[in-house]
């Protein structure tokens, strides 16, 4: 039996990250900002096509990782939301793909 004072040592991937574990995970993704229980950046390419081939990729890692960023492509601009549904905000599974995202672009 656990409680909140008492966290089990393992939190699953999609619980709910807290303030602290949050703040800890967006030091590893810079580039990301928090807003209303989710994680977005906006990432900015020199052709319209190039915004493409990258959404393209990140569909192929988000099917794998069967979590899936909300996009929204503005010619070369691409933003991505990520947020944990069932979770009701960010947790494990958000700061994974945000990284592997980072590592697709950077």
């Amino acid at each position: 039996q656990s409680s909140a004072r008492n966290p089990s040592p393992l939190p699953a991937m999609s619980d709910l990250l807290e303030d602290d574990d949050l703040a800890a995970a967006l030091k590893k993704c810079p580039e990301w900002e928090y807003e209303k229980k989710a994680i977005s950046r906006t990432i900015e390419f020199e052709e319209y096509m190039d915004a493409i081939d990258f959404v393209n990729d990140l569909a192929e890692i988000a099917e794998e990782a069967q979590h899936h960023p909300d996009i929204t492509i503005r010619y070369t601009k691409v933003t991505l939301k990520l947020t944990t549904h069932d979770a009701g905000g960010v947790t494990e599974l958000d700061i994974e793909l945000a990284q592997r995202v980072d590592n697709l672009v950077d």
